[in-house]
């Protein structure tokens, strides 16, 4: 048998068999309910929802990197679902075009659709069915692209600048149920009052960086404990 027509078998990529997990339909429906292939047909929200999954994955720091790492894959992209990989420009273009509350939206109809196959038995000790943790952590950036956060540093004079993302996770299912970034000075409190999921009877369990008297009262009055 000739080389060219040998076939070897071999397994898809775990980053391929994660894909296959995101249905299109779902991605679809985000696509058409908010327009977001409109100026930028040449890279599709799904193209650019799998080049930001393969930089999370493979743990690139820039959009050069992504491009450059995608496109090392040459011939193998169509296990992606994607006939080349992008060019930097192009990358950059979708960024500033294309909203991420389209990926947001993305997201959370995912934990819509995936919703009764996630755990939903309670973690031992808890008495609490519906139990949620409040925490944030930043992500270090250069100070001249967001607010510094902190002292400034001896020598250099500057603050580290950075994006602080604010999460919601259910403790039982281990997933999460609300988002929220800002710059890294904003204080955590100031987002307690976005948290709109919560019901009567549940669980909320977070830091003392969240000290906010004002948004205990009114969880107080609507039944929701906080420790």
């Amino acid at each position: 048998m000739c080389k060219d027509s040998k076939k070897i078998l071999i397994g898809q990529p775990i980053f391929k068999q994660i894909l296959n997990l995101i249905p299109r339909e779902v991605v679809n429906r985000v696509v058409i309910e908010r327009q977001s292939d409109r100026y930028c047909k040449s890279f599709s929200t799904w193209d650019e929802l799998v080049t930001l999954l393969f930089g999370v994955f493979e743990r690139c720091d820039s959009a050069r990197e992504v491009c450059d790492g995608m496109a090392a894959l040459s011939g193998k992209l169509n296990h992606l679902g994607m006939d080349c990989a992008p060019a930097k420009s192009t990358f950059n273009d979708a960024l500033n075009r294309r909203s991420e509350k389209v990926f947001e939206a993305i997201y959370f109809l995912l934990i819509s659709y995936f919703s009764s196959i996630l755990s939903d038995s309670q973690k031992s000790g808890v008495s609490f069915k519906q139990f949620f943790a409040f925490d944030s952590t930043t992500i270090r950036l250069f100070s001249e692209v967001l607010k510094g956060v902190g002292r400034k540093q001896k020598g250099s004079g500057k603050q580290k600048g950075g994006l602080k993302v604010h999460m919601l996770t259910d403790v039982h299912a281990d997933s999460a149920k609300f988002v929220k970034m800002s710059d890294a000075r904003m204080h955590d409190k100031k987002f307690l009052q976005h948290i709109d999921c919560l019901s009567a009877g549940c669980m909320l369990v977070f830091d003392k960086a969240y000290n906010f008297y004002q948004q205990f009262a009114q969880w107080t009055e609507n039944g929701i404990f906080f420790r």
